[in-house]
């Protein structure tokens, strides 16, 4: 029987915290969607459950008998409506955790979940705190991460023309996270325990700009790259033109709105964690990874 249940290995956070785990001798089980996602997880000694997140019954026969979980709401394009795959997902996330009874959960939210309006995908973090919240026998740590550092990977399209582009300020300076040191987080969180409901407001040590982020590309590539804000209300059909549906571009245009706005961000009334990684740390890898051509 494992001691903790580790779901989004496919993705980032997930992946990280179930590998600080392992390495930490834990002994977890992951989730996966797909059984074949489980193997290399299975491979490393962890237990495989399937079940999706939108499956309370399924989740909750996943959780059952660990000390503590880590979850989320992933982000799924494919939805016919985001908002309501949200809602969905959210609402079996914390019937699952109900049905179990786990005693410890961590949940990655994010920097603005206190607000109920104005914060585009965000705000469907906020009843999934408050549900999970107002469970008996549970105890939440709810990491409220800041922007993933990772996401510039999907702004790198225009570095042949020296180009870092962006619908915000270059010289905004906003908090970011790696997701590396989320994972770090939620592994550390999970083997110390909690006995009250806590947030933990999650960051780099200082926040970046898009014009930090340019000048560290120019010192890796070796080129020169600049940043350059295009107009907000540019963004929903930019993003639709390259796939995106249009509900998730308006949600993503509004979010980014509350940074610029300053509404979305950290108050300093919770605890606040910094990550070690540094925004070229990240770049780094993610123009190690980039498709060649």
């Amino acid at each position: 029987m494992a001691d903790y249940v580790i779901a989004g290995v496919s993705g980032n956070t997930g992946k990280a915290t179930a590998q600080a785990l392992l390495d930490g001798g834990a002994s977890v089980r992951v989730v996966v969607r797909d059984a074949a996602k489980g193997e290399a997880w299975r491979a490393r000694g962890a237990e495989v459950a399937v079940a999706d997140l939108g499956d309370a019954g399924a989740l909750a026969s996943a959780l059952r008998g660990a000390r503590g979980c880590y979850l989320l709401v992933p982000p799924n394009m494919a939805a016919p409506s985001f908002v309501e795959y949200q809602k969905r997902t959210g609402q079996a996330v914390v019937e699952a955790v109900r049905q179990a009874k786990v005693p410890h959960v961590v949940f990655l939210s994010s920097v603005g979940a206190e607000l109920s309006e104005g914060t585009g995908p965000i705000k469907g973090l906020k009843p999934v705190e408050e549900g999970l919240r107002a469970l008996d026998g549970t105890v939440s740590t709810f990491l409220r991460a800041a922007y993933f550092m990772e996401n510039l990977g999907g702004s790198l399209g225009m570095l042949a023309q020296g180009v870092l582009p962006g619908f915000q300020p270059t010289d905004l300076a906003f908090p970011m996270i790696a997701t590396r040191d989320i994972g770090a987080v939620a592994a550390r969180e999970l083997r110390e325990g909690a006995r009250v409901n806590s947030i933990i407001e999650l960051s780099a040590a200082k926040s970046y700009s898009l014009d930090d982020a340019a000048a560290a590309l120019t010192r890796l590539t070796g080129r020169e790259v600049k940043a350059q804000a295009f107009p907000l209300e540019a963004m929903v059909p930019t993003l639709t033109g390259f796939g995106f549906p249009q509900e998730i571009a308006a949600l993503y245009q509004e979010m980014t709105a509350g940074f610029i706005a300053g509404r979305v961000r950290f108050h300093g009334t919770h605890r606040t964690v910094h990550g070690p990684t540094e925004l070229s740390t990240v770049l780094q890898a993610l123009l190690a990874n980039a498709p060649k051509g």
